[in-house]
């Protein structure tokens, strides 16, 4: 028997260990908790791989294109994990798409599945009773089979005293629910507790509204350290716990299987830092209410942790994940590069001043810096000020030279039909992304959702909002408010932008063909070189 069994449900990106997972396990095996962990998202996507022909046998599905993702499926499995992947993005871009075709086939009219992504038509994780549904076992996602055969049987030899769930992604939701009924009814005497950033972003909903999440007996917002340790050792019994006194930072991959993952190459994450530094962005929940108090890994102490996971993991890849990377990390990146050596990494930053210094950028490539992702959201300075991103386009031109110069690539974030942009704002976000194409390596271009939890709701008509419509009282767990703005300019009108005008752009079209389908920043790393060499 074990104290407590922590587990990952699908469905994310298969291409790396969770993290969150990890940071728990070593903190708890550090208090003498006898605890285990299972990345049941990793797993169950193998499982559908694996049982893919199967099913299409079964059900008669015979096209051309998912014969041959059958036929390739070992080599296209091979290629991704670990394999030859990164050294030719035709070969890559062919293995994801086998893959995914072949994951197609437990598709239905109600579910769609990819490697990247999970949704359910008929049924909603913002609607408490549909949840409530996959609970009781009257309604189904395409998981349930992995479920049943392959995890239940792993979690009732590990025999948990407590299973934690790891919920921090919408894609996540209905299957999650689904394997907390699964277990209620099979192992009622185990205690099951939901935790992750999923479930922190519904506290003040369920507060409010006075709302349980069966059939969880606790529900941990925040940073779950503290509160596991607690219920480990018997010493709390609320049904909600909230407790950001302890914060840590070394992950324990020891449960994973690094070589499963879908990645050509191998990635650990690791963060040095847990909220973001920054705060002031108005679109973002992070400023409006944190989860808790910003805090960091100690400087001196990111290197040295980089280099041990490496080595013990034979790695060469580390993947900050950081909100923003924060600057005084970086520095110590540049001061402690020798202990970096062999080691690529890669994660967010903000368009930092410091990046303006071409010396420090030369050296920041010297420490192993790969690729950064940056949040630009817009080539309208308007609408950076309106936003509070505290950054400005002529500094923005200086990084993304420097990052170019020193052979760095950039992942560049935008976001259109933010409250208040106007078709100008646009044009000018067409024309700066036009005028600096050479120096962005991949692009993601989206739409806004207005996260509840927002600043600019706080004071709407200064930033270009007319009118709110409320959350439908049957999905009061919704995350995002739907907004009308003053200007003409809405979701529809953007979107309709971004597909004829930003993707009808040569330059701008180029770039986005180029970023891996489906894992996108997780896998862009590896094809940096490519970029870069092709702008010499």
């Amino acid at each position: 028997m074990i104290d407590i069994l922590l587990i990952q449900p699908p469905a994310l990106k298969p291409a790396e260990p969770p993290l969150a997972l990890a940071v728990l396990l070593a903190h708890l095996r550090n208090k003498d908790i006898v605890c285990r962990a299972i990345d049941a998202n990793l797993e169950a996507y193998l499982y559908l791989l694996d049982k893919a022909p199967q099913v299409a046998a079964n059900s008669n599905q015979s096209d051309t294109n998912l014969q041959r993702a059958i036929k390739h499926r070992d080599t296209s499995l091979e290629l991704l994990q670990g394999g030859s992947g990164s050294d030719n993005f035709g070969r890559y871009n062919t293995a994801v798409r086998y893959l995914n075709r072949l994951l197609a086939v437990w598709n239905s009219s109600a579910e769609k599945l990819t490697l990247g992504d999970y949704q359910h038509n008929s049924l909603s994780p913002f609607v408490p009773d549909d949840l409530k549904l996959l609970v009781a076992g009257q309604e189904n996602t395409l998981f349930q089979t992995y479920f049943t055969e392959e995890l239940l049987p792993q979690i009732k030899a590990l025999q948990p005293r407590i299973i934690g769930l790891s919920i921090n992604y919408l894609h996540q939701a209905l299957p999650a629910f689904e394997l907390a009924g699964i277990l209620k009814r099979e192992c009622p005497q185990i205690q099951l507790v939901a935790g992750g950033g999923l479930i922190t972003s519904w506290k003040e909903t369920l507060g409010q509204l006075n709302l349980d999440l069966p059939p969880f007996d606790k529900l941990i917002f925040g940073p779950a350290e503290a509160a596991l340790t607690a219920l480990a050792k018997g010493t709390i019994t609320t049904a909600t716990i909230s407790d950001p006194s302890t914060i840590t930072f070394v992950p324990d991959f020891s449960f994973a299987n690094i070589a499963a993952y879908l990645s050509p190459q191998a990635i650990l994450p690791l963060t040095a830092s847990r909220g973001c530094y920054w705060r002031q962005c108005l679109f973002c929940p992070e400023a409006a209410s944190p989860v808790h108090p910003y805090c960091s890994f100690p400087q001196a102490d990111l290197p040295k942790e980089m280099q041990r996971l490496a080595h013990e993991h034979k790695v060469n890849y580390i993947q900050l994940t950081d909100n923003a990377v924060p600057v005084n990390m970086l520095k110590s990146l540049v001061e402690n590069q020798q202990q970096l050596e062999g080691i690529h990494w890669f994660g967010f930053v903000r368009f930092e001043k410091a990046l303006e210094d071409l010396d420090f950028v030369k050296k920041l490539a010297k420490s192993g810096c790969r690729m950064l992702q940056l949040g630009l959201e817009s080539g309208s300075q308007e609408v950076l000020e309106r936003l509070q991103k505290g950054i400005k386009l002529t500094s923005v031109e200086k990084i993304l030279a420097n990052l170019a110069a020193t052979g760095i690539a950039t992942f560049v974030y935008i976001m259109l039909g933010t409250p208040g942009e106007t078709e100008e704002d646009a044009e000018l976000t067409l024309k700066f992304l036009e005028t600096h194409a050479d120096q962005i390596g991949f692009l993601n271009i989206s739409i806004m959702n207005m996260p509840r939890a927002s600043g600019l709701l706080d004071r709407p008509e200064q930033y270009g909002i007319c009118d709110t419509e409320s959350v439908a009282n049957d999905t009061p767990l919704a995350l995002y408010q739907r907004f009308n703005s003053t200007s003409a300019w809405n979701r529809a009108t953007a979107r309709r932008f971004l597909n004829q005008r930003l993707l009808g752009s040569p330059s701008i079209r180029a770039i986005v063909n180029r970023t891996p389908p489906l894992f996108t920043s997780n896998h862009a790393v590896f094809f940096a070189g490519d970029v870069v060499q092709q702008k010499k």
